[in-house]
């Protein structure tokens, strides 16, 4: 069985207020061209389809074109799209009935009907299986549920044809690098699962949510992250690709190869290596080649503050230019961080972990944090996030 693996697209996501069509449009048109090119049996979309629950009209317009079209590049495979922490799992399940003409199954939530299994184990044809999971909060999501899955598809999988699970969560031992308010213990509000959570008996099992494209650690290079198309913030500053995974028969090794994905609009971060004080900011920002179509942001370090204007002048700097400017990214020099009474910086603070925020907070109220209020922290903090 041959599939493609994707995830977290984030739809409908926007830079610093600048609309991000152009470049989704161009990646899923690439998509489609290794769709044509490679015609897999399967094409999973492990989660975060759209940045927020509410999508456009013109968003969700988008992906269902896309979508049709990558059908027609490949009328046999069997399309399966999960729902993700940023999706609404009801409303990606509103068309689910007309969606199977197609052969797409929309999988947004897991439900207590009898035969509730049927929902999530899907046939493609006869090459093998695939389990869809989709994002739930752990509390709704019943116990075991992964191998209680993985169980009842070995009892029909007589042929011992690939297994493949897709999921979207946090597993430990994977690298976080790229995300906001991520620690060792939860990334996006989503606490870690241990790999022997996820069960025993899959092939592959496709993951969404981390967008860095990686094997985790230990699994023998069948538990992988295919990573976002795109990226999302300026520190995702790895490739971006799709992952091609072909499974020969059950129990054999995945052989996995990536595609990269190239955005007409790069996130660049000047200057490219460390950070450099604001004069010579300016200068590499007025240095950029006019013509050559980037988002920018400047890492600038500072021993007091930048200059109220600086916002300003450095949009004045790159108006004439293809590239868009974002964002100074400014933080105080070591010296200037020395000190008891250190007042942080916006981007710093935005840079702070919540619950480490928190931590400092209760500190300083004289509030002990204890492992209760983490989790109680964390639960509110996913509820926020969904």
């Amino acid at each position: 069985m041959k599939i493609l693996h994707t995830s977290d697209w984030h739809l409908g996501h926007t830079l610093y207020n600048y609309d991000r069509t152009e470049e989704q449009l161009a990646m899923m048109l690439q998509i489609r061209n290794i769709i044509q090119e490679e015609q897999p049996d399967a094409f999973l979309l492990c989660g975060d389809v759209y940045h927020t629950a509410t999508p456009s009209a013109a968003i969700q317009t988008m992906f269902t074109n896309a979508i049709v079209s990558f059908h027609e590049a490949c009328p046999t495979m069997t399309i399966i799209i999960t729902a993700g922490n940023h999706d609404s799992g009801s409303k990606h399940e509103i068309f689910r009935t007309p969606w199977r003409i197609l052969n797409v199954y929309m999988i947004g939530s897991v439900s207590n009907d009898e035969g509730w299994e049927n929902e999530h184990i899907i046939k493609v044809k006869d090459k093998g299986y695939i389990i869809a999971l989709p994002y739930q909060h752990e509390r709704n999501m019943p116990k075991g549920i992964f191998q209680t899955l993985l169980d009842e598809t070995t009892k029909r999988n007589t042929r011992q044809l690939p297994v493949v699970m897709m999921a979207h969560t946090t597993v430990g031992g994977a690298d976080f690098i790229g995300h906001d308010h991520s620690n060792e213990r939860s990334v996006g509000g989503i606490d870690c699962l241990d790999l022997h959570d996820l069960g025993d008996g899959y092939d592959y099992l496709a993951l969404g949510h981390i967008h860095h494209a990686q094997f985790i650690q230990g699994s023998e290079h069948r538990v992988r992250y295919s990573g976002s198309p795109l990226a999302v913030s300026f520190d995702e500053t790895y490739s971006h690709s799709i992952s091609i995974v072909e499974i020969a028969s059950h129990g054999k090794l995945p052989q996995v190869r990536t595609i990269d994905i190239n955005n007409p609009h790069p996130l660049v971060t000047l200057p490219t290596d460390g950070w450099t004080d604001w004069e010579t900011a300016q200068q590499l920002l007025k240095g950029y080649p006019d013509d050559i179509p980037a988002y920018i942001r400047l890492n600038v370090e500072v021993d007091d503050f930048l200059p109220a204007s600086a916002q300003l002048d450095a949009a004045h700097i790159a108006e004439n230019k293809d590239c868009r400017f974002c964002h100074i990214n400014a933080r105080r020099t070591l010296d200037a961080q020395k000190g008891e009474n250190h007042i942080m910086t916006v981007a710093e603070f935005q840079a702070e972990n919540p619950i480490d925020i928190a931590r400092r907070y209760a500190q300083d109220q004289g509030i002990a944090f204890d492992a209760d209020m983490e989790k109680l922290f964390n639960e509110t903090l996913s509820e926020i996030n969904k």
